[in-house]
Formats: structure tokens, sequence, C-alpha cells
């Protein structure tokens, strides 16, 4: 494994077994070519072409557009490709920040390959040698993705309705134990981005970075059942786990290899150094 390992794995995929969802001149997703071609059996509202996935003219506002999304949803668990939907949704937009289109479980936003959010806070301590440890957490192994890898003190995809600031209030006090006053210390350091083929569909995914920087004697506390332990790594470990083994869960590595390039641990000494920047952000 190396640390370009893990960004190529992130950004695996081939478009040719999908087709574009598209509405009203925007590009939203990528449907496979087979779930594709029942979806107007699912709901008359889609209108599906040899080289596109849309919605009839007559299916006009978010609510109308978010039901027929709902019914493909729900078909997709009775085939079994899902287990259950989740109840939590994500914004369907044309661009970050732009007004949402209509809304999807987040269960099913693969098998859409719509674009979603997410934010992930690096917990991090200052050690007295000037050197730096991250706090780690340890999934639980009920969790249906990723059950019992390692992941980021604090985690969580943005859900439509809150703002980023509101979300990470949410996951820290979910995640870590973290009040709201410790958790608007969090600075926000960038994104990191991704397009990966899974068996459930096309993930794209942008992640909003947060650093926060902790005292030496706080501890995380968990209270969603989502982490099974928090443990303090200096970052030499986190590194050297990350390049040698598959530990992690998958973006979470991509997020950490950004914390060590922006803290000048990952340096241009690194033989794929401007590949990996590069990948970060593709």
């Amino acid at each position: 494994m190396s640390f370009l390992d893990h960004i190529r794995a992130c950004n695996a995929h081939d478009l040719s077994g999908f087709r574009p969802f598209e509405l009203e001149g925007h590009r939203l997703g990528w449907v496979r070519h087979a779930l594709a071609e029942q979806l107007p059996g699912v709901d008359p509202g889609f209108v599906v072409t040899a080289d596109r996935v849309t919605l009839a003219p007559e299916v006009r506002d978010f609510e109308a557009r978010s039901s027929v999304l709902a019914h493909a949803a729900q078909f997709i668990v009775e085939t079994g490709a899902v287990t259950a939907l989740r109840g939590e949704f994500y914004p369907v937009t044309p661009a970050w920040g732009a007004e949402p289109l209509m809304r999807i479980d987040r269960a099913v936003v693969a098998q859409f390959g719509i674009p979603a959010y997410g934010l992930h806070v690096n917990g991090f301590v200052r050690r007295p040698d000037g050197g730096l440890s991250l706090w780690i957490g340890r999934r639980a192994r009920d969790r249906e993705v990723a059950p019992g890898k390692l992941d980021n003190m604090i985690a969580g995809g943005q859900p439509i309705g809150l703002t980023l600031a509101e979300n990470l209030v949410k996951e820290a006090q979910e995640e870590a134990g973290i009040d709201a006053a410790l958790a608007s210390r969090a600075v926000p350091v960038g994104a990191v981005t991704y397009r990966m083929e899974t068996e459930a569909g096309l993930k794209q995914d942008t992640l909003f970075l947060y650093d926060l920087e902790l005292d030496a004697d706080f501890v995380p506390q968990n209270t969603d059942g989502e982490v099974e332990r928090f443990e303090l790594w200096p970052l030499d470990r986190v590194a050297e786990s990350v390049r040698a083994t598959k530990d992690w869960k998958f973006n979470v590595n991509l997020v950490v290899i950004d914390f060590m390039v922006r803290h000048g641990w990952l340096t241009p000494d690194e033989p794929d150094y401007l590949e990996i920047v590069r990948g970060l952000r593709r």
C-alpha cells in the first residue's frame, strides 16, 4: 500500500456503465443502465432515453420531484440492493450552495450518483516536543459502513436543512461529546473530493475539512454508538498505519493524508507528492 494507492482507490470508476441523471440542463448524477431501464415502471415521473435519465416536465416543484425519488428509493429497498432507508435526506442541487431541486434519502444517494457533502474534523493535540497527535475513532462493529475501521474524531454527512456550522455542532456532540463552544473553535481548512464506483453505484463526495486543536487533558466521549473507542496516536503512527494498511474507513485515508500535507509531515521529498496533492481534489 501507499498514500497514492488510497487516493486512486477512491477515484476508480468507469462511467460507461452509467447514464447521466439530468434536470433543467444540469447534470445531477449518474444511474447504472440496469436501474435506469426500470425507473419508468417505478414512477411515470421518470423519463428515460438511451443517453439520459430525467423527470417529466409536469413534475415541476420540490415536493413532486422528491416524491418521484422516494418511490425509486422504496423500489431499491424492495430489490434488496439497500437494506432499509435511513430517513435522513440529502439535497439534490446543481452545485454546492444552490437551491435544492429535490431531496433524496441518504441510503440511495450512490444509486443515483448524486454529489454528496459531509464534514470531517481532525481533533489534534500539540505535544510538548512540538509534534502532533491525532484522536482516532474505532468505528463500532455493528455499523453498516466500514465496521471496526479507523475514523476521524468527528465525521458526518451534510443533510438538507442544516448549515455546515449547525451540522458540525450536532455531529461534535453526538460523536465526541463536544459542546457547541468547543466545536466553534474548529477551523475550516479546505475540502477533499473523489468519485468512486461502488457496488451500490457512484459516490461523488466532497468532504469539508476542519482542524480542532484540543487540550492535552481532553478525552472525547461518543454518545450515539457510532464509535467503539477513541485513541490518541502520534502522527508518525497515524501515517504509518495509513501508508501500510487498510485499517481505515476508505475516505478517511484522504482526510488524514491532507492533514499530513498541511502540517508538513508529508513533504515534497515524497516521490508521489505532486500526484498526491492533485489527487485529493479531483
